[in-house]
């Protein structure tokens, strides 16, 4: 029987919300599932993506092959990379402890890039909807002065 890592999706119309599930690849999409490991809902800015690694570890580990949009979720969340480190693991390249101090620091830096990403998207969304004020002396052209007072200082 395949199995398959996919989204089947939930919510209203042009609202919609994922449910990361395993299920048989020939059930419907919405249809029966196996397990349920995480959701996903791209209606956030950035998406918010809320996913159990070690399940999810565990079915890649089976053999079960998710689909594209759910490989990048796995990737972008360091299943994939913890996957890769524990074949390592396995081929004897290097312990488990350093497999996981790998996976630590990358998971650092990851986070420390997305909260970057983030708050640089909340600047330019705020600076987007409030523009930086101006005075109103500057938007207006300096008045002229009346004709009278230049004729009578000149004489």
């Amino acid at each position: 029987m395949p199995v398959k890592i996919r989204l089947q999706r939930h919510g209203s119309k042009k609202r919609p919300f994922y449910f990361i599930v395993v299920a048989d690849a020939r059930a419907p999409r919405d249809g029966k599932f196996i397990q349920k490991l995480g959701t996903y809902n791209p209606q956030t800015s950035p998406a918010t993506v809320q996913l159990d690694r070690q399940r999810s570890l565990e079915w890649l580990n089976k053999g079960a092959q998710p689909t594209d949009t759910v490989r990048k979720i796995l990737s972008n969340k360091g299943v994939l990379y913890l996957k890769h480190l524990l074949r390592g693991v396995s081929l004897g390249l290097f312990d488990e402890a350093t497999a996981m101090e790998k996976f630590q620091q990358w998971h650092t830096e990851h986070e420390a890039q997305f909260r970057k990403k983030q708050e640089d998207a909340m600047r330019a969304r705020r600076a987007q909807r409030n523009p930086p004020y101006q005075r109103r002396e500057q938007q207006r052209p300096a008045p002229a002065a009346p004709a009278a007072e230049e004729a009578g200082s000149e004489g």
